[in-house]
């Protein structure tokens, strides 16, 4: 993936920006909904902690069965079931039931594309106050 562009600091006091700044920035899309807000807020606070994450990680690799997440994360069996339920309710995973196995997935691109992201931007090297 190609290095960003840092993103421009903007002056914090009025007085020091103009109208004409202003008239170059580029019109913003459409602003999201409250609803698509309170969306993203949700799955923010369910990826928000480790083992979860550690769990949409895995499943940004593709479909694994409970057990196997488990196993991948070394975390017991009733625990990972817990921490799944969370990621459904907050509409991130999907399952589908094969037999006795329960099988796991990411639901769209979108959010195997956020865990990317945030973990490759964590593990860049970076100084404090960069």
């Amino acid at each position: 993936m190609p290095a960003r562009k840092p993103l421009p600091i903007h002056p914090t006091s009025p007085a020091e920006c103009s109208a004409e700044e202003h008239a170059r920035r580029v019109p913003p899309k459409a602003r999201p909904s409250e609803e698509a807000f309170r969306r993203a807020a949700s799955l923010f606070r369910a990826a928000g902690e480790i083992t979860r994450l550690r769990l949409l990680a895995r499943l940004a690799e593709g479909e694994w069965c409970v057990t196997e997440l488990a196993e991948a994360a070394g975390v017991p069996l009733p625990a990972v079931s817990q921490q799944l339920s969370v990621l459904r309710a907050a509409r991130i995973v999907g399952h589908r039931r094969a037999g006795k196995h329960i099988y796991y997935s990411l639901l769209d691109e979108h959010v195997i594309e956020l865990i990317q992201n945030a973990l490759e931007h964590a593990s860049e090297d970076r100084k404090s106050g960069d």
